[in-house]
């Protein structure tokens, strides 16, 4: 009997706890940065837009082998399950030189420890892959999987 009942209390805290976890702070807070338009809605994802130079480098060396347009290109926002991920594309001389997180989850200690320490990781696989095919990071799967989807928006409004 007392079996039972503390393995019924186990179940029941576990679930509790579960429950709390997934409904604690359920809104998006968003990492202040330079441009805050239109991060008030993340659910509307945003089209990716280029704020720099459409014309090609002068060096013939880049020139040859550049696969994207210079400039930085927005991507879409995309849902990481506990919040949502956005990234920032920067290309220079053909070839993405880095990615800037505009928002990511961050409400929760658990985001903030699997977020800071997925993000470094996710960034450095983009530059040197060049593009958005990244390894999905153990841990953080919801996280890697919003990150190349919208890594891949920004890069294909980048293709030269």
């Amino acid at each position: 009997m007392k079996k039972a009942l503390l393995t019924g209390f186990v179940i029941l805290t576990f679930a509790i706890y579960s429950f709390h976890q997934r409904h604690d702070g359920s809104g998006v807070v968003i990492k202040p940065s330079s441009s805050t338009a239109s991060q008030n809605t993340p659910a509307t994802p945003s089209t990716a837009t280029n704020t720099g130079s459409s014309g090609t480098s002068s060096s013939q060396s880049t020139a040859s082998t550049a696969a994207y347009k210079d400039g930085k290109y927005t991507g879409s926002v995309a849902d990481a399950y506990y919040g949502y991920i956005q990234v920032l594309a920067v290309i220079s001389g053909g070839k993405l030189t880095d990615v800037q997180f505009l928002q990511h989850p961050s409400d929760r200690s658990t985001s903030i420890e699997i977020n800071s320490q997925a993000m470094p990781y996710l960034k450095q696989e983009a530059l040197q892959a060049q593009s958005a095919n990244v390894n999905i990071i153990s841990g953080a799967t919801d996280t890697s999987q919003a990150f190349i989807q919208s890594l891949s928006s920004a890069l294909s409004s980048a293709k030269a």
